[in-house]
């Protein structure tokens, strides 16, 4: 039997900062192989991985078999729940696609506004909003990332807008899962973390439309756009401020994403934005670029958009403003019923106790074999990563699997179509399930082996200057696991003491690690690798990468700025 391992803080020459610098290099050869390199995700993160390994294993003396079995455990976690739940929400979609409905909802949001500029602000921003609220875990984006493939848009600009629109919302994604992790860990209460959030991620929300109309037309999109992309924002942002400081942590994007889209309705029913033909025509151009460049192979295989007649899809203007004339509330209500019953399954098994206390009772706590009991804390704690928790029932994915059913039964779609578009949607996504598996394998390894925690520590010894640099941590944690929920189970106690030592508010570092995370997600490997996968360009996850990167550093200066002036003369700010 392995003798148990405690993870060193400064294995290398007894030195903090230089063991935190080598602990840093699988997130190093992440951003290299897929920045610089432009390697597919899937090698970019098993190279990642066999780094981590080694560094934990020569630097960090974690012995080899705990190295593998962490992992393993890695792996797993990223197949079941993560890449289960994007598997079951592309399923879902998939079954919209077949029986003609889909059609009937892109032609419900051209009422709405034919322009894609404002498009991508109610479909990626206010929709997928409503998805993170009540899925998260990468749903959004590979929802919102085909419905804009749908309406339009080039894949490479389809996968960035989704990405850039999945920030301000994750912080409250999963029905508060993120903040309320961060609770259990600290002891804080949630609704105190919620609320300092709801005074953070409003900011970002601000100016979010505004970037996604950036994205879409440049300086040109802004200039004509920027008073509906504003109004948007704004009303995001003060339901988002209200409902986390007043009304309700797990119902706080519910209720922005609602009051958005109220908003953008309300007025454009009184204003249109100028310039949409040029955008339309901007739009094709690019998407048939981009398509071009797919069918030449360099996309990789496995993808959505693998079908010969992708471009085809796309309904002319004129088709388009027909089926729109033609729409029924019937048939407006029938191409909204998936999305609707997410709404309503979810919703009951977050927020109504007996359903929610059933399905969590279904879970089967795994200890696992060879790893749990081996590896402990500084404190001579057992870890409790080691515990892997198999919801076969709660998981989101899982609902929206039984969603797609429900949804097949509706539409009339048989069985049989039912299990093709399953086992077609399993191989197509073959890639996506390497590249999340290998991915949160190395968020494992680094977590186990103590390269994280290294990491963090060396950043929070920066004393008072910490407040501004606290909204990096979160930014790392999600960058490697794709998850804010995970970058607070990683950083939240961090945090604390971090803010404890240094005279801080422990609470508002707390907040501050996952709001710094909310703009990490995009560029996450496993996100990069969903949007990718959703808009067919399954291998040029590098492209994605940098089309995303330069947004990500720039929201994350912002949110560290707006910490540190929160910890000092912004004081006021805080609930």
């Amino acid at each position: 039997m392995t003798s148990t391992f405690t993870p060193p803080l400064a294995p290398v020459a007894d030195s903090l900062w230089l063991s935190a610098l080598v602990g840093l290099l699988p997130l190093l050869t992440v951003f290299i192989t897929l920045g610089a390199l432009r390697w597919k995700a899937h090698w970019a993160g098993l190279s990642a991985l066999a780094v981590a390994i080694l560094v934990a294993v020569l630097a960090f003396e974690m012995p080899v078999n705990l190295a593998l079995l962490s992992a393993s455990e890695g792996a797993v976690f990223g197949l079941f729940p993560i890449m289960w739940i994007v598997f079951c929400a592309i399923v879902l979609y998939q079954i919209t696609v077949v029986s003609g409905r889909f059609d009937d909802l892109r032609a419900s949001f051209h009422l709405v506004s034919d322009d894609p500029r404002i498009q991508a602000i109610i479909i990626a921003f206010c929709f997928g909003a409503m998805l993170e609220a009540l899925a998260g875990f990468g749903a959004p984006v590979a929802i919102t990332g085909v419905m804009l493939m749908a309406v339009g848009f080039s894949p490479l600009r389809a996968a960035a807008v989704a990405l850039l629109a999945n920030t301000a919302p994750v912080a409250f994604g999963a029905v508060g899962t993120p903040i309320i992790t961060a609770g259990t860990l600290t002891k804080i209460d949630y609704n105190e973390i919620g609320a300092y959030v709801g005074h953070q991620t409003p900011v970002l929300a601000l100016f979010v439309p505004l970037m996604l109309v950036a994205l879409v037309d440049g300086k040109r999109g802004m200039k004509q756009t920027w008073p509906i992309a504003l109004v948007v924002g704004f009303a995001f942002a003060v339901a988002q401020w209200v409902s986390a400081t007043w009304i309700s942590v797990e119902l706080t994007d519910v209720i922005a994403a609602l009051v958005a889209l109220a908003a953008a309705v309300i007025m454009l029913r009184f204003w249109q934005p100028k310039g949409r033909d040029e955008a339309l025509a901007d739009l094709a151009a690019a998407r048939k670029r981009e398509l071009a460049s797919v069918g030449s192979g360099s996309a990789g295989s496995g993808s959505l958009a693998d079908d010969a007649d992708a471009d085809d899809a796309v309904e002319s203007k004129d088709d388009m403003d027909v089926r729109a004339r033609d729409l029924t509330p019937g048939r407006i209500g029938m191409a909204l019923f998936p999305y609707l019953l997410v709404i309503a399954v979810f919703a009951a098994a977050k927020l109504i106790e007996p359903i929610k206390e059933f399905l969590v009772g279904t879970d089967q706590k795994i200890e696992w074999p060879g790893l749990h009991g081996e590896i402990v804390n500084a404190a001579g704690k057992v870890s409790s990563t080691t515990t892997y928790n198999f919801q076969w029932l709660s998981s989101p994915g899982t609902l929206l699997l039984i969603c797609s059913l429900i949804t097949a039964l509706v539409y009339k779609v048989s069985l049989g179509k039912w299990a093709k578009e399953f086992g077609e949607s399993a191989i197509k996504l073959r890639f996506a399930f390497l590249t999340v598996a290998s991915v949160l394998a190395l968020a494992y390894v680094m977590n186990l082996s103590g390269q994280t925690i290294t990491i963090g520590t060396w950043i929070a010894g920066t004393g008072t200057a910490f407040a501004f640099l606290s909204p990096i941590l979160g930014w790392l944690g999600t960058a490697v696991t794709g998850s804010d929920t995970s970058a607070n189970a990683l950083f939240a106690t961090l945090q604390q003491t971090a803010g404890q030592k240094a005279g801080i508010d422990p609470t508002l570092l707390v907040a501050a690690n996952s709001s710094g995370g909310v703009v990490g997600k995009m560029i996450s490997p496993q996100n990069l690798t969903i949007a990718a996968t959703s808009v067919g360009l399954l291998g040029r996850e590098s492209d994605i990468f940098r089309k995303v990167v330069l947004w990500s550093l720039g929201l994350l200066a912002l949110m560290c700025v707006l910490v540190g002036l929160q910890a000092t003369v912004l004081s006021w700010m805080l609930p």
